[in-house]
């Protein structure tokens, strides 16, 4: 089993050494070579939608799992406990499938976040103004129908 050690760094060098993850907070990005020995740096950004890192105090995990599609290696592993755990290999439609479900979780979490602003918005304009509760409702039907015209 392939043990990898791990480095926080406020910027990416600019040479990655082998077997090393290289986490860079400030920039919410995990950087390693690919771990089947090709050599391709594997860029992991950290956010809601993309990959977590949890930290113990002595090893990293991360999370999903590595599935370098885009390489001629088409390597897949886990990261966990600073160890490669090695996942099965995924054929192409198995890959197609995997990338059209991140693009549908990263849509509804984003769409998510924009009707939770605009909720916020309307709420902000209603609790500045003295609007009645009867024209409150006719101030969101007239909001709601002006946002989904921009979309």
């Amino acid at each position: 089993m392939k043990i990898l050690t791990h480095k926080f760094v406020n910027q990416i060098p600019e040479i990655l050494e082998n077997n090393v993850i290289y986490v860079s907070i400030p920039f919410e990005t995990v950087i390693h070579k690919c771990c089947c020995g090709c050599g391709r740096e594997v860029v992991t950004p950290l956010s809601p939608t993309d990959w977590s890192l949890t930290f113990d105090g002595e090893t990293i995990t991360l999370n999903p799992s590595i599935g370098n599609w885009n390489f001629e290696c088409k390597s897949h592993y886990f990261i966990r406990n600073n160890k490669v755990v090695w996942a099965g290999r995924f054929n192409k439609f198995e890959i197609k499938e995997n990338k059209e479900y991140d693009i549908e979780q990263r849509q509804k979490f984003y769409s998510k976040k924009v009707e939770e602003n605009e909720l916020k918005i309307q709420n902000e304009i209603l609790n500045k103004s003295n609007i009645s509760l009867k024209n409150q409702s006719k101030f969101r039907l007239w909001f709601s129908k002006l946002i989904s015209c921009r979309k």
